[in-house]
Formats: C-alpha cells, sequence, structure tokens
C-alpha cells in the first residue's frame, strides 16, 4: 500500500498549525491574565541566537504554505512577515490553512516524483523529488519551527502540554 504525498504533507501540516493557533491563544489569555506585555512573549527566544516567538510562526507557516506550493507545481503565496501581534499572527495560520485547503491532492501527489528547488541563487537548494524534498527538509524544518514556538512558550510558563502541542487528529 502506498502512501500519498499528499496524506503525508497536507493533514500534517493543518494538525499542528491548528495546534499552534490553540497554543498562542492559551499564550495571550497567559499574558492578560498574568499581565505581561504580550510583546515580552512574541519576541521571547530559547537563546540570543535563535529566532523569537512571532519569527518562529512566521518561518513554521512559511514551510507549510511553501511546501504545499512546490509539490503542487504552483507560486507559494507571499506574506509580508509584518505580524507583531497574537491576532496577526492567527490571522497568518488562518490564511495558511486556507492556501493548503486549497490544494488539490492529485497536484500534490503528482510532486512525489518532479524534481524540487527551494530557494535561489547560492542558496537554492535542490531535490531529485518532492519525496526527498518534503521528508528530508520541508517536514523537518516545519516541526521545528513548530516545536520551538512550542518550547519558548512553555519555557515563558505559559501552561501547554503534549497535547496542546499535538492537537486533534
Amino acid at each position: 500500500m502506498s502512501h500519498s504525498l499528499y496524506a503525508a504533507s497536507v493533514p500534517v501540516f493543518r494538525q499542528l498549525l491548528d495546534a499552534l493557533a490553540g497554543v498562542l491563544e492559551k499564550a495571550e489569555a497567559h499574558a492578560l491574565e498574568r499581565r505581561i506585555e504580550p510583546d515580552a512573549l512574541l519576541q521571547a527566544r530559547l537563546f540570543p541566537d535563535m529566532f523569537p516567538l512571532a519569527r518562529q510562526i512566521q518561518l513554521a507557516t512559511d514551510f507549510a504554505k511553501g511546501a504545499g506550493a512546490r509539490l503542487a507545481g504552483i507560486e507559494s503565496p507571499r506574506y509580508e512577515d509584518g505580524e507583531r501581534t497574537f491576532t496577526e499572527l492567527q490571522q497568518r495560520i488562518t490564511r495558511t490553512v486556507g492556501f493548503l485547503d486549497s490544494l488539490e491532492q492529485a497536484d500534490i501527489d503528482a510532486g512525489a516524483t518532479r524534481p524540487i528547488t527551494h530557494g535561489s541563487g547560492e542558496r537554492a537548494r535542490h531535490f531529485d523529488t518532492g519525496a526527498v524534498y518534503l521528508t528530508h527538509f520541508a517536514m523537518p524544518q516545519f516541526c521545528f519551527h513548530v516545536t520551538t514556538a512550542y518550547a519558548i512558550l512553555r519555557h515563558n510558563g505559559v501552561p501547554i502540554g503534549k497535547r496542546d502541542f499535538i492537537g486533534s487528529y
């Protein structure tokens, strides 16, 4: 039995993005309840040389929409990366999920054997197949940024746990 590239990507992106939206809701409520300036959480980092929470969310959505688009053989929507509030980050997640929902399973599955290029110029990465691109680059990158966003919030005292990270499946 073969496993489609669509099944290995879009539902997983959606699950973790929905969970990330739930974690952000809890973070915003936590900040309000504890009288923490929201920007303190949005700009929090695990270590000084790492991106802050807001950027982690931007990157997670970028990898989800970019992977979906590349596999489907279409242009990825461009976002400005100007989100500065919990509400704006939630809207970005919603836009990304909406884009993923617009993708056709057959188009993504057709990307399994097509070569994929990520980036341009000296930073371009070339993958022999969409399957290799998804499993060895896009999905690990996406999961890294979702996990780091969760870890930043957990480290800063937001009462979240594994079930919040995993979400509904």
